[in-house]
């Protein structure tokens, strides 16, 4: 069997208002100098880093694709920033349009053109990207994003009605608290995670280390997001990307899980609003599709970039 070809790298980063000099850490899993166009990645949290969207690397092995994983500002083997806590205005959107426009640019993918697939949160800056319209995306993949952070919220109220009541009355104690790091919160939110985020047991390697991310370096996840997957009071809880999806102009493929924490609540307006749009619900699985149910993804995103039937 031949090696794959591996490359990681950095690029110099300037972000605005960082105060010092920034970088992102990058990695190549296949060979960009190839006829396929390269699939780059845009991992979730914020703050999740790449690790855990390991399993997309089966799409060089199996279809020829390469891609491009990468470690957004403020996490991983990027340039961390934990002096900007708090810092509303610094974590903007626009930041991360800025340095994803500048990997994509340093890669040299604008004249060859390239996909976008984005999980989670990556799927929010995947659709609020691919609403530019940027040169040379070809395609899009919306993983398990939110078109709607209200809606989201919304969707939330029947899963976490659904827990155990001294599940449920254990979250509800300590967000009233303001208690959301205690060992109390955490075992609590750890089931609420084994029904809708991953549920796999145990967890894989990777996806702990997105854990231990977003425990390491919380900055980017507290400002945009807020203390958990389910209490968000950050910068984006009034988002509505939907209403700037009808510039999609690319074909976009929509995923999430029959358990997933971005319910079908907030998939739908992606679906209504996309011009080009596919929708796909996988039924074994929640938030983590791509490790659930790893070989039908990988068909299903592999057959949708490469024009093969699925």
């Amino acid at each position: 069997m031949a090696t794959i070809p591996i490359v990681e790298c950095e690029v110099d980063f300037d972000a605005p208002g960082a105060g010092k000099a920034c970088k992102t850490w990058y990695k190549i899993v296949g060979n960009l100098d190839s006829d396929s166009k390269p699939l780059v990645t845009l991992h979730g949290g914020p703050g999740a880093g790449h690790d855990y969207l390991a399993p997309l690397a089966d799409l060089y092995e199996k279809y020829g694709i390469p891609v491009v994983f990468y470690d957004q500002i403020g996490c991983g083997r990027s340039t961390h920033l934990r002096e900007k806590a708090d810092d509303i205005a610094f974590w903007s959107l626009d930041l991360f349009y800025k340095e994803l426009d500048n990997l994509i640019d340093h890669l040299g993918l604008r004249e060859r053109g390239f996909y976008l697939l984005g999980q989670s949160w990556g799927g929010v800056l995947c659709s609020a990207y691919a609403s530019r319209r940027p040169m040379g995306l070809k395609k899009a993949i919306i993983a398990s994003g939110p078109a709607s952070i209200p809606l989201y919220i919304k969707g939330l109220t029947p899963l976490l009605d659904a827990l155990p009541p001294d599940v449920r009355k254990t979250l509800e104690d300590c967000d009233r608290r303001g208690d959301h790091e205690s060992k109390e919160f955490e075992e609590a939110s750890a089931i609420f995670y084994s029904r809708h985020v991953c549920r796999l047991d145990p967890f894989p390697d990777e996806v702990q280390a997105t854990f231990a991310n977003l425990k390491d370096d919380p900055t980017s996840y507290l400002v945009i997001q807020g203390p958990s997957e389910f209490i968000i009071v950050g910068s984006i809880k009034s988002w509505e990307g939907w209403q700037d999806a009808h510039n999609i102009e690319v074909e976009t493929l929509l995923l999430n899980g029959r358990y997933d924490e971005v319910t079908d609540l907030s998939m739908e307006p992606w679906f209504k609003t996309i011009p080009k749009a596919k929708w796909v619900t996988l039924e074994n699985s929640s938030h983590m599709a791509h490790f659930e149910d790893r070989e039908r993804y990988i068909q299903i995103c592999g057959s949708f970039l490469s024009n093969t039937s699925s």
